[in-house]
């Protein structure tokens, strides 16, 4: 990690100027973890020692100063903040009026919150050392997890961020107990000459820091725009009718997809009416075993084998309720359903031009090029019309 622009990729901001004083980003959109779209950056608004500002550090953290020296911030620019002790360096992410509702999302009351001071523009000096400092997070991380495990620390040590003046450093680890590590703080401080704060993060806090991409082939949810973990349980894949396959059903944490809450509101709201799954229906037939059900179809599939899913039958959710109230007033029904399966619907789905085309037409080996027979080349013969032809004159010797 040589250059700055090999650290910033930690940061998640690959467009900044690494020849500058601290000069903006060049790509303002957005290219930051939990980015926030500023909406009313054109709208001009005034500058005064009030305002807030929203800095982005490695990574998810961030914090709020209070630009007390009125400077003309621009998001994406590098700026030195009050830190504890000495001065931090971070990227401006938001400014104006938005920040006041970053804060009422993170419930923070300005009244009582202590911001800290904006000191100034970050300068070259800044951006050297604050480079310096990237380049011994690396090394850091791993001396530190070799001494954990000389100490026998039930705990992982996931990432390291250096304060921008090298003065002090923040371990973040993840533990499943109360971990005593006045010990260990001891060793950092004597072997990094640094002042060391610990902070216990979880799982998904983890895979929000390290990101990543998940198997919808996007970046993960908890390192773009997701900043409030919602507990996910197993009830919640049981709503959606889906598989308990852990391989399929959790995440690069280890835990389950936060992305399994997205939807389960949904599909609660569509099976307000269904009855219950453990009811057992009594036909002529037998008595008939719930196997699976299609709510959005509304569609409740049985068998009259218990054991196992062979010989699926559908029934709609009409069916089953009416065969319900009848079973109560003791009457059994002759059969489940009158869905003839023997009569192979045809779903229609999406086909594009390329999709019709095999997947394996440039497999073929391409057949040789026949070589042309070595020699002079051959003057091809052009057949000119009777009065272009030239005339030709032949003279006889005597």
């Amino acid at each position: 990690m040589d250059t700055l622009q090999d650290a910033i990729l930690f940061r998640g901001c690959p467009h900044l100027d690494t020849e500058s004083e601290g000069k903006p980003c060049q790509n303002q959109e957005g290219c930051t973890k939990l980015s926030v779209f500023d909406w009313l950056r054109d709208i001009p608004h005034g500058i005064s020692e009030e305002d807030l500002v929203e800095v982005r550090f490695k990574n998810t953290r961030k914090g709020y100063y209070r630009n007390v020296n009125a400077l003309n911030l621009t998001p994406g620019e590098m700026i030195a903040v009050e830190a504890s002790p000495g001065h931090d360096i971070g990227m401006v992410s938001l400014t104006g009026p938005l920040v006041m509702n970053q804060l009422r999302k993170y419930r923070i009351n300005p009244a009582e919150y202590e911001f800290r001071k904006v000191y100034r523009k970050a300068k070259q000096a800044d951006i050297e050392k604050w480079k310096e400092a990237i380049a011994l997070e690396h090394h850091t991380m791993l001396r530190s997890r070799k001494i954990t495990q000389m100490l026998k620390l039930d705990m992982k040590v996931g990432d390291v961020e250096y304060q921008g003046d090298k003065t002090k450093a923040i371990f973040y680890y993840i533990a499943d107990d109360r971990v005593d590590f006045r010990e260990l703080i001891k060793f950092m401080a004597d072997e990094f000459k640094i002042r060391v704060e610990m902070r216990q993060i979880g799982a998904r806090q983890e895979a929000g820091r390290i990101g990543g991409i998940g198997s919808c082939g996007r970046e993960l949810c908890c390192s773009t725009w997701l900043t409030s973990f919602v507990t996910v349980t197993t009830t919640v894949a049981r709503n959606q009718e889906l598989s308990f396959n852990p391989q399929k059903l959790a995440g690069q944490c280890g835990k389950l997809k936060c992305c399994l809450n997205y939807e389960v509101d949904a599909y609660i709201d569509a099976q307000k009416d269904f009855p219950s799954a453990e009811i057992v229906l009594e036909t002529r037939e037998g008595m008939a075993y719930h196997q699976k059900t299609d709510i959005f179809k509304r569609m409740m599939w049985y068998s009259f084998d218990s054991s196992s899913a062979s010989h699926l039958i559908p029934v709609p959710v009409e069916r089953v309720m009416e065969i319900i109230r009848l079973n109560k007033q003791g009457i059994i029904v002759e059969k489940l359903s009158d869905i003839d399966l023997s009569k192979e619907v045809k779903e229609v789905g999406y086909m594009n031009d390329a999709g019709s085309e095999s997947l394996t037409r440039f497999d073929d080996k391409k057949r040789g090029q026949q070589r042309r027979p070595q020699g002079p080349p051959v003057k091809p013969q052009v057949n000119l019309p009777q009065e272009n032809r030239p005339k030709i004159t032949v003279i006889k010797k005597t």
